[in-house]
């Protein structure tokens, strides 16, 4: 069984994303990409923070949906320029313009117009100016060359049916010695063809995702140095050990 083709993922992606969007409007999610709305998961959203979202918005909070804390290892300083890749409800980007203060700014890029609306609401509601909340796409970045300084993401780049493409624009937009600084799902094991053609496997963050020597031998490709990847935690159903979170980091 081949794979869906790029199109069809995306919009399965944009649809789910949207759909979680207009949810937490009405109850707000503590689920994970991978989960569904309701009681909080260790392996997902809120349960990797610690409580620091609280610096945020409680909307943004409340709306997380990642599987790791890309603040906590992105070692973000003053002044810094950052880009969240999939930006969603807009907490790893709040959380990031604390950190790099009135000198600094953040970038969350989203494709989903229903997450920017949030995004931007929660924004306003926590008071927070030196943010810009920007539509498109992780594979085609609407930033100069050379133009931030950290790039971090939650638990969205295995999202991606393109990832070389989204390495290399990537290095594209970090100034030379730009950090990258994320958390992703990667599994342990290659896929069989028949669970990388599930479109839900897909969306909910499992079938896209990459080996971890593929997702270091990608960055290497693109131009990245320094490459490292850390295991976290399993955030496989039913006991699979093979499908787990990771801090990826390397250098521009």
């Amino acid at each position: 069984m081949a794979y869906k083709p790029a199109g069809e993922i995306k919009e399965r992606v944009r649809q789910r994303y949207a759909n979680a969007a207009l949810s937490v409007q009405v109850a707000p999610s503590t689920g994970g990409c991978c989960g569904e709305p309701g009681p909080v998961d260790a392996r997902w959203g809120l349960g990797r923070y610690d409580g620091e979202a609280g610096e945020a918005s409680a909307r943004a909070a409340t709306a997380s949906l990642g599987c790791g804390n890309p603040v906590a290892v992105a070692e973000l300083r003053e002044g810094d320029t950052v880009l969240d890749l999939g930006s969603g409800g807009g907490l790893d980007v709040l959380l990031s313009a604390r950190r790099v203060g009135p000198t600094g700014f953040v970038y969350g890029l989203d494709m989903t117009d229903e997450m920017l609306e949030l995004a931007r609401q929660n924004q306003a509601e926590a008071g927070v100016t030196n943010v810009e909340f920007r539509k498109g796409e992780i594979e085609d970045i609407p930033l100069p060359d050379d133009s931030v300084d950290v790039i971090i993401s939650n638990c969205v780049i295995n999202l991606s049916a393109d990832k070389p493409t989204v390495f290399r624009e990537a290095r594209r937009v970090l100034r030379p010695g730009g950090r990258f600084a994320v958390s992703d799902v990667v599994t342990l094991r290659p896929f069989t063809e028949a669970e990388k053609a599930d479109l839900a496997s897909w969306t909910g963050c499992i079938a896209g995702a990459l080996t971890d020597d593929e997702y270091r031998e990608g960055l290497l490709a693109a131009g990245f140095s320094d490459v490292e990847l850390i295991t976290s935690h399993s955030v496989g159903d039913d006991g699979d050990d093979d499908v787990i979170s990771a801090i990826i980091r390397a250098r521009a």
